[in-house]
Formats: C-alpha cells, sequence, structure tokens
C-alpha cells in the first residue's frame, strides 16, 4: 500500500519539518546522535545561513534516510548537531521517474538538472542526438557531468530531499534502445492520464534536441508510448521541465491499489 494507506503508519518527509536548513551526510554515513558538519556543508550551514544554537536541521543520507537534528554548537565553517527525533525514510514513488534530455549549449543543462531534481526525477539522463548542437569531447562531458551533480545536490538541499537523483553520464541516444517503459515526449503523443503502469516499474521520458528527433532515430528506441505536452513548441528545457512536472503528479498513484489518488513529490501525508 502507499504512504499514508489507510492501516500504514504515515510517511514523513523532510519538507514537513519546520527546519532552518536540509543537508546531507557523505555517501555511506550514518546519521548518528551526533554529527559534525564540516567542509562545504559545514560552510553552507555556518557561513551562508549564518545559524546560531537551538535551530533546526534535517539531514538526509542521500538514499531516502533522513533525521531531524538541533544546531548543538558553530565554529568557524563546521556546526555540531544533536538529534531530536528518531531516524525516518522518505518513501519511494512508484513508478520511479528518469528523464532524459540531449544537450543544449550553455548553462541550460544546469537549469535542466536543477528543476528535474526539485520535481522529485530518480534519473537524470543527458544524450546526444544526431540534431544535437552540443557535442561535448570526453573530457567536457565527464566535468559537466560533475558539476551536474553538484546542481542536483545543491536543488536536493534547497527542496529537501532525501534522496539524491542518480545523474549519469552523457551518452548517445541509441543506448537508450530496450528500455521497456520509454515513452518520447512529442506533439500528437497521448495525454500524460491516458499512460498506463509502465513495464518494469520505470517510465523513462526521452526530450529531443530543438531541432526534434530524426525519423530513424524515433524508430530506433521503439518507444513503449508516446507523450503529448501540448499543443505548442516546447524549448528543449522547458519540454524536460514540463514533462517531469506532469509525469511527477501522478507518481504513487499509478499503482492499482492506491485507487489512482496522485500525490504530488513531497507532499505531506494525511
Amino acid at each position: 500500500m502507499g504512504p499514508g494507506a489507510r492501516g500504514c503508519p504515515p510517511q514523513r518527509w523532510p519538507a514537513d519539518v519546520a527546519a532552518s536548513a536540509h543537508t546531507f551526510v557523505e555517501s555511506g554515513a550514518a546519521l548518528a546522535d551526533q554529527l559534525a558538519v564540516a567542509e562545504e556543508d559545514g560552510h553552507h550551514l555556518a557561513r551562508v545561513l549564518r545559524l546560531r544554537p537551538g535551530e533546526i536541521v534535517t539531514v538526509a543520507d542521500g538514499a531516502g534516510a533522513w533525521r531531524p537534528y538541533r544546531v548543538a554548537g558553530v565554529e568557524s565553517a563546521a556546526v555540531a548537531l544533536e538529534a531530536t527525533g528518531a531516524g525516518e525514510r522518505e518513501p519511494a514513488l512508484s513508478p520511479r521517474l528518469a528523464v532524459a534530455f540531449a544537450l543544449t549549449k550553455g548553462d541550460k543543462p544546469d537549469l535542466v538538472v536543477q528543476k528535474l531534481t526539485e520535481l522529485g526525477v530518480d534519473r537524470i539522463l543527458p544524450v546526444v542526438a544526431e540534431r544535437s548542437v552540443a557535442r561535448p569531447a570526453p573530457a567536457r562531458a565527464a566535468a559537466a557531468v560533475e558539476r551536474w551533480r553538484r546542481v542536483a545536490r545543491e536543488a536536493s538541499r534547497q527542496c529537501r530531499r532525501a534522496r539524491l537523483p542518480a545523474v549519469e553520464d552523457v551518452r548517445p541516444l541509441a543506448e537508450l534502445a530496450g528500455h521497456p517503459g520509454l515513452v518520447v515526449a512529442e506533439r500528437g503523443g497521448e495525454r500524460p492520464d491516458a499512460l498506463g503502469v509502465p513495464p518494469g516499474g520505470e517510465l523513462l521520458v526521452v526530450i529531443g534536441p530543438e531541432g526534434g528527433f530524426t525519423g530513424p532515430e524515433r524508430d530506433g528506441l521503439a518507444p513503449w508510448a508516446r507523450l503529448d505536452l501540448g499543443a505548442h513548441i516546447l524549448r528543449a528545457e522547458t519540454a524536460a521541465i514540463a514533462a517531469a512536472a506532469v509525469l511527477g503528479l501522478r507518481r504513487d498513484g499509478w499503482a492499482p491499489e492506491n485507487g489512482g489518488a496522485a500525490r504530488a513529490p513531497g507532499a505531506g501525508s494525511d
């Protein structure tokens, strides 16, 4: 049964807590009763947000576990925290949602990664299509991916996600072929509410470049479905964000046992 379903204890999200900030422990670290947050995150809490003793902070491990803490002390660029409650786990929404977007020039991919993170997307896949203008060399692509991962972490901190999205390496569009829940976003497709439960439990929505997909590219993807995002021609970055928004609102309510009641990512339990 889904989060908040009858007979199940309510599941909380970090955003349900009246906290001054949200941050993460290093990958693999435990949410202990006492934590010391240093380096970049410590600087952000101490110097940027200027937290003071007594303020509440939520801390997550990036994989769904999180816990509320109180600031016990602040030094230079480090903050000492003491737990104020038991550890919790952010609900995993169903189906999983992945968005693959064809690279564009400039800083538009940064915006896409930031907004997809805020909208609760689980996987973010930058791809290169035949009509893509941006075709970074391997070294530049690797550097860009590291930057997007930092963008995703900062956005997760801002929107108070406990689960960091996976920002994957740049790959050719053709490598996505064969995904059982692959959906191509294009005019003339199905409305979001007409899509069924995706095979394999994950929707992979693919957004083309400004010039769109070529016919052979589209045929090669062999999509499970096509998604219509409206009557107008959208910019590539707008289409990626719109797809995540309309499909994200349906997650957790797609499963038949949940009775079709959709809930937005980050919404509190009843």
